[in-house]
């Protein structure tokens, strides 16, 4: 109990010195994840599209080369960027770019740097996301549009992708959250986020888990409200869940629900009940 109050009095402390710092760090990391989850999206849309277009033996030998080019290089991308781990991307990037090139190509803005390599790494899981968000729409309503005249692009963007991108929302916000934790180890090109303002101060003060106390309760509060506004999204772009029936279309009433003006369906169908039950008594007394 005596180690607990410790604690508590040591968290206090460093929450009174170093709040302003603390607050900055959770700044930065949210600002980072939320704009590089952005970046990735558009970029594993992009890859997801490219790579999920279709082709034929019937097909133009420039298209197909083409077509079949993008997916190798998306595949690429993918496994490498999806198998290795983002501090190692950190380094081959920020610091590999200079190395090869003898400081031709290097990176002077820390924020530019991070952003980047975050994107890179979110756009490689997003491509999969979006394919199998592409791939798990019915193949019959990719039929049905071009039996209508769409062509590919109009299929895409008018009937596929709007069903993908709410199956995969799930998976972007999973994203996000995800990113908000891996940006810790932007600390290793020298990015203050808010892991990194944590080595600072614990630097400075020796009270690293006090501090790290302080991280977790951090961390845990951006995520946990990041995943109530993604439930929020999705609930707003499922809409109402309360239809009523149109009684006007001509579908309905091709259907057989339609009803007179003036009278309600129900009480159509109660009268029509009614009359039949009134033809076969008649027809047993006769």
């Amino acid at each position: 109990m005596d180690k607990l109050i410790k604690l508590f009095e040591d968290v206090a402390r460093l929450w009174s010195k170093y709040s302003s710092f603390y607050l900055d760090g959770m700044k930065n990391t949210l600002i980072l994840a939320l704009v590089a989850t952005a970046i990735g999206c558009v970029i594993g849309l992009v890859c997801g599209v490219l790579n999920t277009i279709p082709y034929s033996k019937n097909d133009n030998i420039i298209k197909r080369f083409f077509l079949a080019l993008i997916r190798v290089l998306v595949r690429i991308y993918v496994e490498v960027f999806r198998g290795t781990p983002m501090v190692l991307q950190a380094v081959f990037i920020f610091y590999g770019l200079p190395y090869f090139t003898d400081n031709a190509m290097r990176f002077d803005d820390l924020w530019t740097a991070a952003i980047l390599i975050v994107s890179i790494n979110t756009g490689a899981y997003m491509a999969e996301s979006v394919r199998g968000g592409i791939i798990s729409i019915d193949p019959g309503q990719t039929e049905g549009a071009k039996a209508i005249g769409m062509t590919h692009v109009q299929t895409m963007t008018n009937v596929i992708l709007p069903q993908a991108l709410r199956n995969i929302m799930p998976q972007i916000g999973n994203n996000f959250i995800i990113n908000v934790k891996d940006t810790s180890v932007m600390f290793i090109i020298g990015f203050t986020e808010f892991f990194a303002f944590h080595r600072y101060i614990t630097g400075v003060n020796m009270l690293y888990f006090p501090s790290a106390a302080i991280e977790m309760i951090g961390y845990l509060t951006m995520t946990l409200l990041a995943s109530f506004l993604l439930r929020w999204v999705e609930k707003l772009m499922d809409g109402s869940s309360s239809y009523e029936l149109v009684q006007v279309d001509s579908l309905t009433m091709s259907a057989g629900n339609y009803s007179h003006p003036g009278k309600p369906f129900a009480e159509q169908n109660k009268e029509k009940k009614h009359l039949f039950r009134g033809r076969k008594r008649g027809e047993q007394d006769e």
